[in-house]
């Protein structure tokens, strides 16, 4: 088992990995919409929130050499399931003709407040 951790992803806000490597799978913590400089929400809206964790989602892929296009499987939590149609709006942009397997479900708080936090596998090389 390998600990990945990067550097221009938001720092964990708890005490666990940004991502770990093991059984040809990259587990990816959940990402919430920190702005990785300031450590604070990005945007109120679920549009501009959902772009910067996926942007974070990337960070952290990064950070072992891996892309989007290596993402088998997401798991997306929203806050308000009213918002699914512009989360997932934002989302099929992100991954244009790639189709990860997902789940999305409605929670009742996530962390810091945010309206969407997502965690990802991605198959290693």
């Amino acid at each position: 088992m390998e600990t990945i951790h990067s550097d221009a992803a938001p720092k964990a806000i708890g005490p666990y990995a940004q991502a770990v490597a093991s059984g040809g799978f990259l587990f990816c913590s959940g990402q919430t919409p920190l702005d990785p400089a300031t450590m604070e929400i990005t945007g109120i809206e679920v549009e501009t929130q959902t772009r910067r964790v996926l942007q974070n989602l990337e960070l952290v892929l990064a950070g072992r050499g891996l892309t989007r296009a290596s993402i088998v499987k997401t798991t997306v939590f929203l806050k308000n399931m009213t918002d699914f149609p512009r989360m997932n709006s934002v989302y099929a942009e992100f991954f244009g003709a790639h189709r990860p397997a997902r789940s999305t479900v409605e929670v009742s708080r996530l962390p810091k407040d945010a309206l969407v936090e997502i965690e990802c596998v991605a198959e290693l090389p």
